[in-house]
């Protein structure tokens, strides 16, 4: 708060303690005519709201609403000080009635505004604990206030009944709406709010107590309760200057306060209708804790349907990995486990389970960072699902380690679902080791499946790793990769195609790692090729076909340099050889085609 507001608050503050203090008896302390210093009062109050709004552009309408409901109220207080102050049963209505009428919406709206630059995404909930709030603190006045009114007005004219009616209702509006802005915070009241409560409460006391003693005759200007609306002014003036705190999530922290609070509220308005039910109450005070209540089960049906809502969400994030959007461990376990159920007959079919270990992660890690890292696992984890889409479910177990569980036993969709996982660009070749279980076939357990498909993974991965062959295919992937990176994906799809139709066939493990390898490399003689030939647009004429021809014989020669790929150099170099006997390079016909170089030309024709 700047210095001049500081000092004319606390001027302000230490009059109205003197007052007090003067009107309750001690008579001795000089405090001054308050029939005017009351009015500077409250328009230091209302000049301390505009000067804020001046300041605060992010609240400015605000605090100009609240400004100018100050300015009504100081209106109407002006008149009466002016024309009613000595009057002993001054008129209602009169014009000093409109002023004070038209302070509660001003601040009403301002309080709205408030709040809402202040507080987002208002749950349903604390909207129905501030609706609690004022139809019980309603319920409250309209036993006491009302009442008192209702008996001191009988006989009175229409029109000075709903006038005098009029305060504890627009009280019970300001009341509400504070109460629910409190609520809003998750029952927590910052400055601000803390400070309009107080000039709130103080101007419901002071209306009250004015109804309750003007219906007994008791009241007098000046006394010693007057000082309850003035003071109003100030708490509200002094809100307008705290610090204005950043805007935060409605009840970000939920705590007891957040159902004790609408508890208090709910046996206020119980006790209310306990209590008329010994005497004569009016029908509002009766209607008012009645609606009270219903508030408080309309909150419990509410609060009902969250927790339902959060069990669905948590439910639903326990068996979710927060980076794939796949199923995770426990999701598997549970789909596993109803998979593998004998008593349910749809499911007694043979099925597969299969686990997946990405090859060259880390090295990819490394050289990326960490967050390209996560979006690759996303895009294969997108993949992946893709891939098993109507026919299973996929998850990432962790890491670099994902699962599928296929509805049925069938090579191919395993061998896509590696193809799935494969990757390759620029300085990286993403490729993945698997392990496969039928189901119920070879295991009957979750634990047993998982345990066999776990030691066929790690067969598969060391599999590649008894000799150099897996490093020596990377090089020269790398190498086609750099010089053609089309070429590089297109045999990446012919090696998917090759392992499942070698599978399918019945080939060895062995045999079947020769043939996607082989798929892999059967163009890897094109980068002798000069650019010239293989990037010509139009059709080759006969010397460069001869040239062409050559590349089969050229990838054997290099594959064939690594003891370890001695049968794949064979199958690449008739991968180009056809059925008819026209292809090339040894024009071979029929059977003398070896059949993984038949597996290869036919995944290649198709792809």
């Amino acid at each position: 708060m700047p210095r001049p507001a500081r000092a004319a608050t606390l001027l302000c503050t230490t009059w109205l303690v003197l007052w007090q203090a003067h009107a309750l008896g001690l008579s001795w302390i000089p405090v001054g005519p308050a029939t005017w210093v009351h009015l500077v009062v409250m328009t230091v109050g209302a000049g301390l709201c505009f000067a804020r709004a001046a300041a605060e552009r992010r609240e400015r309408l605000a605090w100009s609403l609240i400004g100018a409901g100050l300015l009504f109220w100081i209106a109407g207080e002006t008149y009466f000080t002016v024309v009613l102050w000595d009057d002993p049963s001054p008129p209602v209505p009169s014009p000093a009635d409109i002023g004070f009428l038209l302070f509660p919406p001003f601040m009403f709206v301002g309080i709205i505004l408030v709040l809402r630059s202040r507080v987002r995404g208002l749950p349903r909930t604390l909207w129905v604990d501030g609706v609690t709030a004022a139809l019980a603190v309603g319920a409250v006045s309209a036993a006491v206030v009302v009442e008192t009114v209702l008996d001191a007005t009988s006989g009175e004219d229409r029109l000075a009944v709903i006038t005098n009616l009029a305060y504890p209702v627009a009280d019970l509006v300001l009341v509400g709406v504070i109460v629910g802005a409190v609520a809003a915070r998750g029952w927590r009241v910052d400055r601000t709010l803390g400070l309009l409560l107080a000039g709130v409460l103080s101007f419901w006391l002071s209306d009250s107590l004015y109804l309750v003693l003007t219906a007994k005759g008791a009241w007098e200007s000046g006394g010693a309760f007057d000082a309850g609306w003035w003071a109003t002014a100030i708490f509200v003036g002094a809100a307008a200057w705290q610090p204005a705190s950043r805007q935060v999530a409605a009840a970000a922290r939920p705590g007891a306060a957040r159902i004790v609070a609408p508890i208090g509220f709910a046996l206020a308005g119980l006790a209310v209708l306990v209590v008329g039910s010994f005497g004569n109450l009016n029908l509002l005070a009766i209607a008012l804790a009645t609606a009270s209540l219903t508030a408080v089960m309309a909150r419990l049906l509410l609060t009902h349907r969250e927790n339902l809502q959060m069990l669905r969400v948590s439910r639903s994030e326990a068996l979710t990995d927060a980076l794939t959007g796949l199923g995770n461990r426990r999701a598997l376990s549970v789909d596993l486990e109803e998979a593998l159920d004998t008593g349910d007959e749809q499911r007694r079919g043979a099925a597969v389970l299969a686990l997946f270990d990405l090859d060259g992660f880390k090295h990819y890690n490394d050289s990326f960072g960490h967050p390209s890292g996560d979006a690759l696992l996303q895009r294969l984890g997108e993949s992946l699902g893709q891939a098993v889409e109507g026919r299973g479910r996929a998850y990432r177990m962790g890491g670099d380690e994902f699962c599928v569980l296929l509805d049925r036993a069938d090579d191919l969709s395993v061998a896509s679902c590696s193809a799935a996982l494969n990757e390759s660009g620029e300085g990286f070749t993403i490729g993945c080791s698997y392990g496969a279980v039928l189901l119920p076939g070879e295991a009957s357990e979750s634990s047993e499946a998982l345990r066999i498909a776990d030691q066929r993974l790690y067969e598969h991965k060391r599999g590649g790793r008894r000799t150099t062959r897996h490093e020596t295919k990377e090089v020269m992937l790398r190498i086609l990769a750099e010089r053609d990176p089309e070429l590089s994906h297109h045999v990446t799809d012919v090696a998917t195609l090759a392992e499942g139709v070698a599978a399918t066939l019945g080939l060895g493990s062995a045999d079947v790692e020769h043939v996607r390898i082989a798929a892999e490399l059967h163009d890897v003689g094109k980068v002798a090729i000069p650019d010239e030939i293989l990037l010509k647009p139009g059709p080759l004429d006969a010397g460069e076909w001869r040239f062409m021809e050559r590349h089969t014989l050229i990838g054997e020669r290099i594959i064939g340099s690594s003891p370890g790929l001695a049968p794949v150099a064979a199958m690449v170099r008739s991968s180009h050889e056809r059925w008819d006997g026209r292809g090339y390079p040894d024009r071979l016909t029929g059977e003398d085609i070896p059949l993984g170089a038949r597996i290869v030309a036919v995944c290649d024709a198709y792809d």
